[in-house]
């Protein structure tokens, strides 16, 4: 796992907190990874259904739009 540094609001950090304190948690990072894994999951639900070659085309298109 690589460490990174991300700048929450601290109604975020108090929730997370919470949560942890509660034990739902046992982390506030770990909190933060399956939140993290909701939200690609969601976002991103279209990658299970596309071909390998159909993604690539994708992501392709995307990257020249940026340059």
């Amino acid at each position: 796992m690589k460490i990174i540094t991300i700048n929450l609001p601290e109604k975020y950090l108090q929730a997370i907190q919470i949560l942890n304190d509660m034990g739902v948690y046992p982390s506030r990072s770990e909190a933060i990874r399956i939140a993290l894994h909701q939200f690609l999951s969601n976002e991103l639900k279209m990658f299970k259904d596309l071909e390998v070659d159909s993604f690539k085309m994708l992501m392709r298109s995307k990257n020249n739009k940026n340059n």
